[in-house]
């Protein structure tokens, strides 16, 4: 755990310098990576249209009107949300509170919204094509740390963003399987900690055994759990990009003959572990757990898809149909 800072309260410019940088270690902790990767990508795609910052809010609006021509509103709200934050660290006058700016928003929301993208989730037909491609492969440090991330990320519902946070030392290995501790998520950005357990199974898609593997194989000791291995098989430090968690499985399922693999991402496996849980009968409460979800209502949209042709109202209506018609 990190120590607080602590801070001279002498009146000497030293401690004021230990002050500032002390104010701006909790400021930057107060964000995620992520989201600051985020909001910087947005601001440059501002200023490389042309706009400056600090800005006003007639600036703003031209960019939203010549944007919304290629991208979704939702992402014009997310660049205008990243000019907003980067005028209140500056302690200057936001000018995305303008009320034309507002409403200008929200007519582009009323006429120009999309159905969100959704992740084309990973059933279970679909794992075990990907293990059998695998399978036909001769072994290498590449196929089998591929095994133990796809099965990983599928039994453990895990975010892109936790597999590659993942280090040896956050393994704790049990007689039943095994426990992967997590210092923090999405949804635990205060770093509370939480747990995944993958329990072992003889069935062949065991995410403990896999890791296992991958680990005997590549001897890692410490460090990240699923390194880059370059194109000589040489296997890195460094911890694999959470992007190529998505090419990774774009790639892997592009080889293995899958249907579209472009509209696989790497939410697809949070999405197949709770729909093929819920048609596979699946308690609520255990598919919630798995995935790390705070929102129930989160959870019940990935149900609902999954098992919107065996749950569904017309089912009882077309076998009355039958009935009546005997």
């Amino acid at each position: 755990m990190k120590q607080p800072i602590t801070l001279n309260t002498s009146e000497t410019p030293l401690a004021q310098t230990h002050y500032e940088q002390a104010v701006r270690t909790y400021i930057k902790a107060g964000t995620s990576d992520n989201t600051r990767k985020t909001y910087r990508s947005a601001i440059r795609q501002f200023e490389k249209w042309g706009g400056r910052l600090p800005c006003e809010s007639e600036a703003l609006i031209r960019y939203a009107i010549h944007k919304i021509q290629s991208i979704n509103p939702r992402t014009i709200d997310l660049h205008i949300t990243a000019i907003s934050q980067w005028h209140k660290q500056q302690g200057i006058s936001d000018p995305t509170q303008n009320i034309t700016l507002k409403k200008t928003l929200e007519g582009m929301r009323r006429l120009h919204i999309q159905p969100a993208k959704k992740a084309k989730p990973l059933q279970i037909s679909d794992v075990i094509t990907l293990l059998n491609y695998l399978e036909s492969l001769p072994d290498d440090l590449r196929k089998i740390r591929d095994r133990a991330l796809i099965l990983t990320a599928f039994m453990g519902a895990f975010r892109r963003s936790e597999l590659v946070e993942i280090q040896v030392k956050d393994l704790e290995w049990e007689s039943q399987g095994l426990k992967i501790n997590m210092k923090k998520s999405k949804t635990d950005q205060q770093g509370q900690g939480s747990s995944k357990a993958l329990p072992f199974s003889p069935s062949g898609a065991c995410a403990a055994t896999a890791i296992k593997q991958w680990i005997d194989l590549s001897n890692i000791k410490e460090g990240a759990l699923l390194c880059a291995i370059n194109r000589w098989g040489q296997i890195s430090s460094k911890a694999l990009h959470d992007g190529a968690i998505n090419s990774i499985l774009k790639d892997r399922a592009n080889q293995a003959g899958l249907e579209n693999p472009s509209e696989f991402s790497s939410h697809s496996f949070r999405r197949g572990h709770a729909t093929s849980a819920a048609r596979a009968g699946v308690d609520f409460r255990l598919i919630k757990k798995q995935g790390g979800w705070k929102s129930d209502a989160s959870v019940y949209r990935y149900i609902e898809d999954g098992t919107a042709m065996q749950e569904n109202s017309s089912i009882t209506l077309m076998n009355e149909f039958s009935n009546q018609n005997t």
